[in-house]
C-alpha cells in the first residue's frame, strides 16, 4: 500500500471568513510518493484520520477532496463508509433522484436549464442529513456547479439588515405546502412522487410515515397528493458551534418549487399562516449570492458538507452531467 499524504490546497473561487476557509480543499501530496495512490490508499487515509477530518468540516463547513484517486461509484461509497458516516434514507424530499450504489444516488435529475435555489437538504422535514457527501463522475460540459454558502453568516447579515422580519420568522417557524405527483416527475425540481417518497403505492402506509414525521397528507381526486409539514424551526442555533443558522428551504421554495401542481408563491408560510414577506426572500437571495462559493467541478472531485452549517444550490448545466450524492445521518 503507498504512503498516503494529503496537504491543504486552494482553488480560485475559495473565500475565507476570517480564519475559516470555506471550502477547505485537501489534495494528495503525490512528490512524497513513489507510485500512484489508489483507491484503497485514500480509503484507508480516511478510516485513520476520520476524527481529525470531521474536526476541520466542523470548522469550515465544507470539505473538497480534489485529485483524490476515487474513480467509481463504489470506491466514493467506501471512502465516505471510510469517514465512519451512516446513510440516511431518502424519505421526504422533493427531488426525483435514483439508486446508484448501495446508499449512493443520483442528485436531483430536474431539467438541466432549471437552477436549483440555496437550500438545507430536506429542511423541510423533521429527520434530515446531518452530512452530505457529492461525487464529481462527469462534470458537466458547461455549469453545473454545486454553490455553497455559510448558512451562519448568511443569517447574521440578515439580521443586521432586517432585524424584525428575521425575528419573527425564528419566532414563529415555517411550514411548507407542495402537491406530490403520483408518479416521478423528472420535468420537475420537486417531482419525486409520493410513492418515491414513502416507498409504497399503500396510501394508508404512506399517510402512517408521514404521520411519523409530523406530516399531514391530504389525498386528492388525480391520485396526487398535498403534503403539509409540522411548523419547524427556521433559524435554529447549530449546537457544534453556537451560531444560529438559517436552517429552512423558504428561499428554494419560494423561488423553485413550482411546477404544473404547485404555486411557489403559497410554498411555505410562517407559523402563524401569515406568507413569508418577499423583502426577505429578495434580500437573502442577495446575501447568499454575494457570500456563497461556486466551484466548476472536476472528475473525480469528492465534496463533503456539514448541513446544518451550509447551504448548496445547482447551477444551470450543458449535460451530460452525472454528480452523485450520499446523504449521512452523522
Amino acid at each position: 500500500m503507498t504512503i498516503f499524504n494529503v496537504q491543504d490546497g486552494s482553488a480560485p473561487q475559495q473565500k475565507h471568513f476570517g480564519d475559516r476557509a470555506f471550502p477547505l480543499v485537501l489534495t494528495p501530496d503525490t512528490d512524497s510518493v513513489a507510485s500512484p495512490p489508489t483507491a484503497a490508499d485514500a480509503v484507508a487515509w480516511a478510516a485513520a484520520n476520520r476524527d481529525v477530518l470531521r474536526s476541520r468540516l466542523l470548522k469550515s463547513g465544507a470539505v473538497l477532496f480534489r485529485d483524490f484517486p476515487i474513480d467509481s461509484p463504489a470506491d466514493f461509497s467506501d471512502f465516505v463508509e471510510a469517514l465512519g458516516v451512516e446513510p440516511l434514507p431518502y424519505v421526504g424530499g422533493a427531488a426525483p433522484r435514483h439508486a446508484v450504489y448501495k446508499a449512493v444516488h443520483t442528485t436531483n435529475e430536474s431539467p438541466p436549464d432549471q437552477p436549483i435555489p440555496f437550500h438545507h437538504e430536506m429542511a423541510q422535514v423533521p429527520v434530515y442529513p446531518k452530512t452530505i457527501f457529492f461525487y464529481a463522475e462527469q462534470p458537466a460540459v458547461e455549469g453545473g456547479e454545486t454553490p455553497i454558502c455559510p448558512s451562519d453568516i448568511a443569517v447574521e447579515r440578515l439580521e443586521a439588515v432586517l432585524p424584525e422580519q428575521t425575528r419573527k420568522i425564528e419566532d414563529l417557524g415555517v411550514r411548507y405546502m407542495r402537491v406530490l405527483p403520483e408518479e416521478d416527475d423528472n420535468t420537475s425540481p420537486i417531482g419525486r412522487s409520493w410513492v418515491s417518497t414513502f416507498q409504497t403505492r399503500d396510501k394508508d402506509e404512506a399517510t402512517r410515515k408521514a404521520e411519523n414525521l409530523g406530516t399531514t397528507l391530504e389525498w386528492l381526486p388525480t391520485g396526487d397528493v398535498k403534503s403539509i409539514s409540522p411548523v419547524l424551526k427556521a433559524i435554529k442555533t447549530y449546537p457544534a458551534t453556537g451560531k444560529k443558522v438559517w436552517f429552512n428551504s423558504v428561499v428554494a421554495a419560494y423561488l423553485g418549487w413550482i411546477d404544473s401542481r404547485n404555486d411557489p408563491k403559497k410554498a411555505v408560510t410562517l407559523g402563524s399562516g401569515e406568507y413569508v414577506d418577499p423583502q426577505v426572500i429578495e434580500t437573502m437571495s442577495g446575501i447568499m449570492a454575494d457570500i456563497s462559493v461556486s466551484l466548476p467541478w472536476q472528475k473525480g472531485d469528492v465534496m463533503w458538507i456539514d448541513n446544518e452549517q451550509v447551504l448548496h444550490s445547482r447551477a444551470p448545466f450543458v449535460p451530460p452531467r452525472r454528480i452523485l450524492a450520499y446523504l449521512g445521518k452523522n
